[in-house]
């Protein structure tokens, strides 16, 4: 899926990859794997993070260890993925993606590319494995169309913690917390009320609830906003499109 572009011969510096991680690590392995690169646990210029939330510490452990040179005459390849990247963590990562380190190499694996700021993924070469960017979308439909009440109640259902994780080769997958779930769920709403007012041709008269997602999705990337007051003010404004 993302094999086809990357060549070997001309690696690029920085990668964003959007979809889903358990589909795109595997490929990702078997280039390096192709490249002659040891993605084992002993090789000390391989470095593979997987987090739910990319924290502003891990932006400077990153910095810490991806300005340093290699140890062996290989690439150093950075593997990052993680299902958002808080405010403070994106910003620290400018300057590390704005200026390239001679055979060093970043590949970050996200969900949503919408989740991260423009400045940021303008440092990477994008590529985005989705194939149907509508998809996914079905429950953002029924909630701009449900009661107050019971889109409050989905907030509460969808905003669950899941504390299960799998193990598999010491490898730990990492579930989504609230505050992504969220960010993904913000990005499916607002592009299921885009369709319902560019069918009405209302977008002008609902300007000021396009601007009020922006706002929550920024402060969803700050540490200790609350989640559930962000997600729960969307739910108040939502446009009424019954019928």
């Amino acid at each position: 899926m993302i094999l086809k572009h990357l060549d070997k011969d001309n690696l690029h510096h920085a990668y964003l990859i959007e979809g889903k991680r358990e589909e795109i690590i595997p490929e990702i392995l078997v280039f390096m794997k192709s490249l002659g690169i040891n993605t084992s646990g002993n090789n000390s210029d391989f470095c593979h993070i997987a987090v739910d939330s990319f924290k502003i510490e891990d932006a400077r452990f990153l910095k810490f260890f991806g300005v340093e040179k290699g140890f062996t005459s290989q690439k150093k390849i950075f593997i990052i993925s993680a299902n958002s990247f808080l405010l403070e963590a994106q910003n620290s990562l400018l300057k590390i993606f704005e200026e390239p380190i001679e055979n060093t190499h970043f590949f970050v694996i996200v969900p949503d590319i919408n989740s991260l700021l423009k400045t940021l993924v303008s440092r990477f070469y994008l590529i985005s494995t989705k194939s149907d960017p509508q998809k996914g979308t079905k429950d953002a439909e029924e909630f701009i169309v449900m009661s107050l009440k019971n889109r409050i109640d989905f907030i509460k259902e969808l905003l669950k913690e899941n504390e299960e994780k799998d193990e598999k080769e010491n490898e730990i997958v990492v579930l989504d917390s609230a505050r992504s779930k969220a960010l993904k769920f913000l990005n499916e709403v607002e592009l299921a009320l885009h369709q319902q007012v560019m069918l009405k041709g209302t977008f002008d008269t609902h300007i000021d609830f396009f601007s009020h997602i922006l706002k929550v999705r920024e402060f969803l990337r700050m540490p200790g906003s609350s989640t559930k007051s962000l997600m729960e003010s969307v739910a108040l404004i939502i446009p009424n499109f019954q019928n």
